[in-house]
């Protein structure tokens, strides 16, 4: 398993929650080493437009291109999620993401931003993600942005799994689509509920 390096995220905190998890994991920004492993976390956290940008530095749209062309699962964090969508805008500036989804990331509208604490979502009945979890079962959010609408329709038999939270508005706060899967919220800082859903992951990496 490997978390990708990219000069973004909480890497130690995502690695040592993975472990836990079950998994042997490597923090690393090779290649060759974060294409044919069995899992790859891209974790995000801070602006757009920089998270981009190092992502850029180590061609990391390429290595996230390629696993997702074979097959492979790849699973985004936080910003590392937002990333996954066409383009992110963030103060007036906007941001070329990786473009695996349609769609934009932009400024909630709520009263009080950032969002931050732990917050409820609405999962699908069929989630592989949730499995196991309560419905009233609570993640941990920080984040002033998110993508407000869902834009991609799936081929018959293989619809998107899109899960919603709420903070002033509606938000995509999970997606489970093929071997892409991500969360807006962070699962390495979730307690018991967040070692579920990264648990279930894996079991998803191993199937």
């Amino acid at each position: 398993m490997v978390i990708l390096d990219y000069g973004s995220g909480n890497l130690r905190s995502a690695e040592r929650a993975v472990a836990r998890a079950g998994a042997d994991v490597e923090v690393t920004a090779d290649p060759h080493a974060a294409i044919e492993a069995d899992g790859l976390v891209v974790p995000g956290v801070g602006a757009y437009s920089a998270c981009m940008a190092g992502l850029l530095d180590v061609h990391g749209h390429r290595i996230i291109g390629k696993r997702l062309a074979g097959g492979r699962p790849v699973l985004g964090i936080c910003v590392g999620m937002q990333i996954l969508f066409s383009r992110g805008v963030e103060h007036g500036e906007e941001t070329e993401g990786t473009g695996e989804w349609p769609g934009v990331v932009d400024r909630l509208h709520a009263d009080v931003l950032p969002h931050m604490g732990w917050n409820t979502v609405r999962a699908p009945a069929d989630s592989q993600l949730f499995a196991g979890l309560d419905p009233d079962e609570r993640f941990y959010f920080v984040h002033s942005y998110a993508a407000r609408k869902w834009e991609l329709d799936g081929l018959p038999g293989q619809e998107p799994k899109v899960t919603w939270a709420h903070h002033g508005e509606d938000f995509v706060a999970a997606v489970e689509n093929g071997p892409l899967w991500a969360t807006q919220f962070h699962p390495e800082k979730s307690g018991d509920a967040g070692a579920q859903l990264l648990r279930n992951w894996l079991d998803f990496v191993a199937s």
